[in-house]
């Protein structure tokens, strides 16, 4: 447990005795982040039972701040119970709240014979309240986690809790194409930064009463939503219960983005290869739960997490499964031939003109050694140079304004490589290497995956300033052992690659017809296996026979 957790519980507890000598503390169970069904006790204050009291606790806890609205009304129409509204303004349907809530309670003859009586708070929930997500909160710590999620809630002068009334609005992002991966063919649905949105555009793909969400509240400060969200009976039991062991000894005081979860959750910390699949698009993330996988949605941010994740994964995009077989296949092997591209290019003419000059022909070697007559610095050098400028470049038209960041980028690129080739800084085989190589890097799917390969590159290029090919083979080996030694929650990187795994390899690098997958990946799933019936291979109709009279 780190220090400042224990310091943070330890000043709960003094205060917690402190103020118990003068009664205003009390220890009220509050459930936590475990599913298991324990029960932690949290000190809170005892929310008594005058309203003015809790009202003014309310501003006080609050720092009196102007988005807290209190609507202080009368129930009934006698006019004689007072009672508050209180809702967070930007957070709550405001329409909901005046035509469905305060008509209801204000000057209602209607609801006269349900304020008597002991339990007031049963028979206004059961009676009176028309509006789902009702529920009685009965200390401070529920109080506050419900009002600031956007929920309302209705205290009652002289009855001791309160009712949290479910009235969650504010403006949200409309549904949008997702801009991180696109796709020629299929949904135009991207997520968004809402949680009920997010898992409401999963369950409109999968309507299966076995697709199953935990919740959780993670982030001391921020107690922001997050859903884990599996099938049951194809996810992994084992997997799944590592899973939830791991959000549940999150101990943090913010989540403002699903990358907080995945850098607490995943296997490795110290690699910079993705070891958790991350999506924006509702198709894959069912897709991916239906093999086997386990999803986690939180609140805030568009991007879903998905695991176990394995290597190859990264290479494959939603298209593959919405064209044919053999389109997908041959664009799968031309990602991959980008990626490697990609990640040896520079070294590969690095150690080529600097030690290997024999592999090049006659008279492409006259023309390289022409052009490079006049430069000052050896290839190595000219190839990080170029490669950090091209770096910086992207980097600018990422983080500009989009319209001035592809001027920036194109132009940028243009401008200072025909200056550096003018200049005598670079030679233009070695502009033309390094623009190839950033083309290939723009065609792998995931983002995260590529960046793997924009650093790994310059690892590259100084092993064949060193080395030459061998250098390069060194460093291909070294990668090929770091890629196999890494785990996602169990399951191994490389797989079904390394180890070979005979079933699944029909949708790896090579994607197998869709009517032969009959298996799920035996990977994430051990149990449910069969997703296809037999013999669903396309077969052209049977023709009538003309000479005997036979009918198709």
């Amino acid at each position: 447990m780190p220090y400042w957790w224990k310091k943070q519980r330890s000043a709960a507890k003094n205060k917690n005795k402190s103020a118990k000598k003068s009664g205003d503390v009390q220890k009220t169970p509050v459930r936590g982040n475990d599913t298991s069904g324990t029960v932690t006790d949290i000190p809170c204050l005892t929310m008594g039972t005058d309203l003015k009291t809790r009202i003014q606790q309310l501003k006080k806890t609050t720092g009196n701040s102007s988005d807290i609205v209190i609507h202080e009304i009368m129930l009934g129409s006698g006019n004689d119970l007072p009672a508050a509204v209180i809702s967070v303004d930007g957070l709550d349907d405001p329409k909901m709240i005046n035509e469905n809530l305060l008509e209801i309670l204000m000057g209602n003859p209607e609801i006269d014979g349900y304020l008597d009586g002991e339990n007031i708070l049963d028979s206004i929930i059961k009676h009176v309240i028309k509006i789902g997500g009702v529920k009685k909160v009965m200390n401070w710590n529920d109080l506050f986690a419900e009002l600031l999620s956007g929920e309302t809630i209705l205290l009652i002068d002289g009855v001791y809790g309160g009712i949290s009334i479910s009235t969650r609005g504010g403006k949200q992002r409309a549904i949008e194409e997702p801009l991180t991966e696109v796709t020629v063919r299929g949904p135009r649905e991207g997520f968004t930064e809402s949680l009920r949105v997010n898992t409401s555009l999963i369950r409109k793909r999968i309507k299966d009463p076995n697709l199953w969400i935990e919740n959780f509240k993670i982030g001391e400060v921020t107690q922001t939503d997050v859903a884990l969200m599996y099938i049951k009976g194809i996810v992994n039991d084992k997997i799944l219960e590592e899973a939830r062991k791991r959000l549940n000894t999150i101990k943090i005081d913010a989540i403002l983005e699903s990358g907080y979860i995945e850098q607490l959750i995943e296997d490795r910390t110290y690699t910079i290869f993705p070891t958790m699949y991350h999506s924006e698009r509702p198709d894959v993330v069912a897709a991916n739960l239906l093999e086997g996988r386990f999803a986690i949605i939180v609140d805030g941010t568009p991007f879903v997490l998905l695991a176990p994740a394995v290597f190859i994964q990264f290479f494959q995009s939603a298209d593959d499964y919405y064209t044919r077989f053999d389109i997908a296949t041959a664009l799968r092997f031309l990602r991959v031939l980008s990626y490697l591209i990609s990640l040896v290019g520079p070294a590969v003419y690095v150690a080529v003109t600097t030690y290997h000059q024999e592999l090049i022909p006659t008279q492409l070697v006259f023309t390289l050694a022409a052009q490079r007559e006049t430069i000052p610095f050896p290839a190595v050098v000219e190839a990080i140079g170029m490669e950090i400028v091209f770096e910086i470049l992207r980097e600018a038209g990422l983080r500009l304004p989009r319209p001035i960041g592809q001027t920036v980028s194109i132009v940028g690129a243009l401008v200072i490589g025909q200056a550096a080739v003018q200049a005598g800084l670079v030679s233009p085989a070695m502009v033309i290497v390094v623009s190839i190589t950033a083309i290939a890097s723009f065609s792998t799917p995931s983002y995260f995956i590529a960046v793997s390969a924009r650093l790994y590159r310059f690892v590259f290029m100084l092993l064949a300033a060193t080395f030459g090919f061998y250098g390069i083979i060194i460093g291909m080996i070294a990668l090929v052992v770091h890629l196999t030694s890494l785990r996602s929650f169990g399951v191994p990187y490389t797989a079904p690659i390394a180890p070979f795994i005979r079933s699944n390899s029909g949708d790896t690098v090579i994607r197998v017809p869709m009517w032969s997958m009959r298996a799920r990946p035996r990977l994430f799933s051990q149990k449910n296996i069969v997703r296809q019936a037999e013999n669903q291979k396309p077969m052209p109709p049977k023709q009538k026979n003309a000479a005997n009279g036979e009918q198709p």
